[in-house]
């Protein structure tokens, strides 16, 4: 089993989402036996955005940059994503990685019937920060109903969230917060729908 391991804060050792996202890997290495683990730090080593060069593909190296990471994502049985709420929204470089797996043809295909998913069968576990509380449905929630329906748009129906909600209102917030994100890590993994 491969698990793809994505870390895309700027706050580095201070940052919320990779003390969770380390969390749930550790969870799962110790519920499976021989997991594979790649990991991808999108903030060390961003990925260029999309660009009209780079949308266009003419170039042989952003080809082959682009197709490595497809072939990561399609291997990857569960991809465990830290995803800070950055202005209401994903951060860019985690927008740039997503830009590059969501791919015609190899993550999706348009049908007559309308857009098919092609990479259905994976597990994807967001941890998400945020500085403020924002609850489920909320108006100002850009983060997790995009990458819901993202995921869901190319085929993956297992999306989980684990949210660290209001971390940036005091320390005593953001221990509750991280103390509830780290109960839901170590509940029993559910088993795959």
């Amino acid at each position: 089993m491969k698990l793809l391991h994505i870390d895309s804060s700027a706050l580095g050792d201070h940052s919320v989402t990779r003390e969770l996202t380390a969390a749930i890997v550790a969870r799962w290495q110790e519920a499976t036996a021989g997991l594979e683990v790649e990991y991808l730090d999108l903030d060390a080593r961003p990925i260029p955005h999309l660009t009209a060069r780079t949308l266009a593909r003419s170039d042989a190296i952003c080809n082959e940059k682009d197709d490595g990471m497809v072939r990561q994502f399609l291997e990857a049985d569960v991809i465990v994503i830290g995803a800070p709420m950055y202005n209401f929204a994903i951060p860019s470089t985690l927008k740039a990685w997503i830009d590059r797996i969501t791919v015609r043809g190899k993550t999706f295909r348009y049908t007559e019937k309308g857009p098919e998913g092609l990479a259905g069968g994976k597990r994807v576990i967001v941890a998400t920060g945020r500085g403020s509380a924002h609850g489920d449905d909320a108006p100002s929630d850009f983060q997790e109903p995009y990458l819901r329906f993202l995921f869901g748009f190319i085929g993956i129906k297992d999306v989980q969230f684990v949210r660290a909600e209001g971390v940036g209102l005091s320390p005593e917030h953001r221990a509750e917060a991280l103390a509830k994100a780290h109960a839901a890590i170590a509940a029993p993994l559910p088993k795959a729908a």
